[in-house]
């Protein structure tokens, strides 16, 4: 962006103070930057004589909406325009820039939302001016009543001939439809870092400002793709020598909140707190500098932090690990709503710091995603059990160690059953949902060591907890719907004791005894002879078979039935899961019950 014309160059030492946004607006659709798909329309329909009778201008504040209003009446009333450019030096141009132009009428919609005012503008539309064109100029064009823009809309649609409106708003979806149907729409874009880094660096050369370039980086990040945003802060930096200097300096907790240090971040924050910053306003400040680190950890050419600070965060993020960093963004921002009606905000923010460094405090999907992280972190680094470490809090516990005998390292869902049932205090590592689903058919856990003496048989409540987490889970539809519903009774030196629920299922089950054991041992890498017996402490669990056609499923209660034809991969373990587990693991938690059937 250049100087806005050559009047306010030649007169700026004899004119007052004026800020850099407004010293440095753009005077020609060239020095317009970041939007090279308005300029080309705009100047093409300038050049061509294809100005339409009203254009819709929207985006984000500062991207140049205003600024290319007033460009294209300089153009379209300029005496000597130039290939559709205005050339700035005559009298239309410089009135215009000057604002005192009878040719441009600006119009805030924000003060001037009634229906009075819409009159009053059409009522004026028709008459004459100096220049070639009448160019309405109505900012903010959303705040417009409904009243006051079905007022607008018939001159809108076919104004006098010589009057084109151009309409900037930066909501366009609350412009009635009625409205946008009538105009050109032009979308304006927020500036990239580079557009930003390149108009600050002009601006300091021809302002002569004494800036250096970590403070004019500092001030492009504030602009936040803005070029009003940007030169404001690039004002106030040339005025207190940083750019920074309205933004509480909150790496101190996010350094704590890297170290797991609970203290020390309610600590960091009530400093900033004493120092004159709210609770709101260091929450955004937080959730802004932990999605630097998310951009640094996922798309680096997305961030603008540059130099010692791009260091900085690089550490920080590699510390936090991508599962903390979104759950940062999301806990901060959810506290951010819940402060707009807490009586004491502070408390919220302190909250949520303290959720954020003890994530067992909280029972949602991404808390539990950060601890399975931790837990990830450590297996990779080869440790059999979640240390803690610097990021981890101190008060979380370790994964639990592994059971002795010939069971894998990894502790299976049984043992966290009966640990919980005999250690009602202790906590657990993890919550059960937590737990990585048992292996496929197909599926061998890498984490099945073989058992700690060669030749030992595991003891019966080994052989409960792998049943269901791991060996079910390998037989093929027959056996499992076979087997599921006996249960371990004993082990002795002989081999396991494995009870069925009559006689007639315990026949049919020996055909697939062998198969079974194969699957115990492929476990426990020790063969496990299977002893088959009848169950007389509990009723037996009728099984499931398949229909031929499909169409449902039958209850029987001889397991002669279960031919195999009766079992198909493709659906057989939904009946079994269903039906039969669901109804033997009741009949099992309840002694002496009964199943009755209609």
């Amino acid at each position: 962006m250049g100087e806005t014309d050559v009047s306010e160059k030649s007169d700026a030492s004899d004119q007052p103070f004026v800020s850099l946004y407004r010293r440095f607006r753009p005077g020609t659709f060239s020095e317009l930057r970041g939007q090279p798909h308005v300029v080309r329309a705009l100047q093409s329909a300038v050049r061509d004589g294809h100005v339409a009778h009203a254009y819709l201008f929207s985006g984000p504040r500062g991207t140049g909406k205003t600024s290319s209003a007033r460009i294209l009446a300089k153009a379209l009333n300029c005496q000597a325009p130039q290939d559709g450019e205005p050339c700035g030096v005559c009298t239309s141009c410089i009135e215009i820039a000057r604002g005192s132009s009878l040719d441009v009428h600006e119009l805030d919609a924000a003060s001037n939302n009634g229906v009075d005012a819409m009159r009053d503008l059409v009522a004026h539309a028709a008459l004459g001016t100096p220049g070639r064109w009448k160019v309405y100029i109505v900012d903010e064009v959303h705040m417009l009543s409904t009243a006051a823009a079905n007022a607008l809309l018939k001159t809108l649609e076919e104004p006098p001939s010589h009057v084109v409106f151009v309409l900037a708003t930066t909501d366009p979806q609350k412009v009635p439809a009625t409205i946008r149907s009538r105009t050109q729409h032009f979308e304006f874009r927020l500036f990239s870092a580079e557009t930003l880094d390149e108009l600050l660096r002009d601006v300091r050369s021809e302002a002569g400002l004494d800036i250096s370039d970590e403070t004019l980086a500092s001030a492009v990040r504030r602009g936040r793709g803005s070029a009003r945003d940007a030169l404001s802060a690039l004002d106030q930096a040339a005025a207190t020598g940083s750019a920074d200097e309205g933004r509480p300096e909150v790496s101190s907790v996010v350094e704590a909140l890297c170290a797991g240090d609970a203290a020390a971040a309610l600590v960091a924050t009530a400093a900033l707190h004493e120092a004159g910053w709210g609770p709101q306003q260091l929450a955004g400040e937080l959730v802004a500098e932990l999605r630097q680190g998310f951009l640094l950890t996922v798309a680096p050419e997305l961030t603008d932090a540059t130099g010692a600070e791009r260091e900085r965060l690089v550490d920080q993020s590699g510390r936090l690990g991508l599962a903390r960093l979104v759950r940062g963004m999301e806990v901060l921002g959810r506290s951010q709503v819940d402060m707009r009606d807490a009586p004491d905000a502070r408390v919220i923010l302190e909250v949520a710091l303290v959720r954020l460094v003890r994530p067992e405090l909280d029972d949602d999907g991404p808390a539990l995603v950060e601890r399975l992280a931790r837990l990830e972190r450590a297996v990779a680094a080869g440790v059999q059990s979640a240390p803690v470490s610097a990021a981890a809090p101190t008060a979380e516990p370790a994964a639990p160690a592994a059971p002795k005998g010939p069971l894998a390292s990894r502790p299976a869902l049984g043992a966290h059953r009966r640990k919980a049932k005999s250690e009602p205090d202790a906590p657990t590592s993890a919550p059960m949902d937590s737990a990585p689903p048992p292996p496929g058919p197909d599926q061998v856990p890498a984490s099945d060591p073989a058992p700690a003496t060669a030749g030992q048989l595991p003891s019966r409540d080994d052989l409960v907890e792998a049943w269901g987490d791991h060996i079910i889970g390998r037989l093929s539809p027959r056996a499992k719907a076979l087997f599921i519903a006996g249960r371990f009774i004993e082990v002795d030196d002989a081999g396991a004791v494995f009870a069925l629920p009559n006689a007639a299922h315990l026949e049919h089950a020996k055909d697939s005894t062998k198969a079974v054991e194969a699957a115990l041992e492929e476990h426990f890498g020790v063969r496990v002879p299977l002893r088959l017996v009848i169950d007389e402490d509990r009723p037996a669990a009728p099984a499931v078979r398949r229909s031929p056609a499909r169409s449902g499923t039958q209850r029987t209660d001889d397991p002669a039935d279960l031919e195999d034809d009766d079992f198909d991969p493709t659906d057989a373990g939904d009946s079994v899961r269903v039906e039969t587990v669901a109804e033997a693991r009741l009949l099992e938690a309840f002694p002496g019950a009964e199943e009755v059937t209609s």
